[in-house]
Parts: C-alpha cells; sequence; structure tokens
C-alpha cells in the first residue's frame, strides 16, 4: 500500500523525518559523552594498575579508553535517539508532506 495525500489522493509525498534526524544528533552527543565520562573513570582505575608500565602506559590507555567508550557511546545514543524521534515522527508530528497540495498530515494509525 502506497501513501497517499488523505486531501487531493495524490501520492507524491515527502516524508521529512525531522524528530528522527533531531533525535539523532541529541542522542549522539548525550552518549558520547556518557560513554567518555564512563571511560575516564575507568580510566582512573586502569591508570593505577598502568602504573607499572610507566606515564606512557597511563597516558595511551587513559586516551584510547575515552576515545573508544566516546564511539560506542555514541553509536548507542544515536541509535536510541533515531527510534524515539522515529516515533515521535510517526505519532505525533505531521511529517508527511503533499508535494501537490501541500498538506501536511501523520501516518493513518
Amino acid at each position: 500500500m502506497s501513501l497517499q495525500c488523505p486531501r487531493c489522493n495524490s501520492p507524491k509525498i515527502a516524508s521529512l523525518h525531522p524528530a528522527m534526524k533531531i533525535g539523532a544528533l541529541v542522542g549522539t552527543v548525550g552518549g558520547a559523552a556518557r560513554g567518555a565520562s564512563a571511560a575516564l573513570a575507568g580510566g582512573q582505575a586502569g591508570a593505577a594498575v598502568g602504573a607499572i608500565a610507566g606515564p606512557l602506559g597511563i597516558t595511551l590507555g587513559s586516551l584510547s579508553g575515552a576515545i573508544l567508550g566516546g564511539l560506542a557511546g555514541g553509536v548507542g545514543g544515536c541509535a536510541l535517539g533515531a527510534q524515539l524521534g522515529d516515533q515521535l515522527d510517526r505519532h505525533v508530528l505531521a511529517n508527511n508532506l503533499c508535494l501537490i497540495c501541500g498538506h501536511r498530515f501523520n501516518l493513518p494509525t
């Protein structure tokens, strides 16, 4: 079943998805910050253990942990934010735009 405009029955519909884009962006930033924060907290314990390897081992362990934690958190946050934004787009916001008459509407329930 193709999507049609409820006003003029045109099949020429553009789906805008503004909440999904914003949710993915906010989720990425929040997830990266959370992941880096957790990695830095864990890096302190790793630095105490890595003190045996010397100052270079402490520095490299802390930096790589923060980068990997930030990336992992960013990916998870992006996925969660995009899912939340998709639900907002589908059920709350009028994200479908008819290219013929300009009517904005939600997906039918």
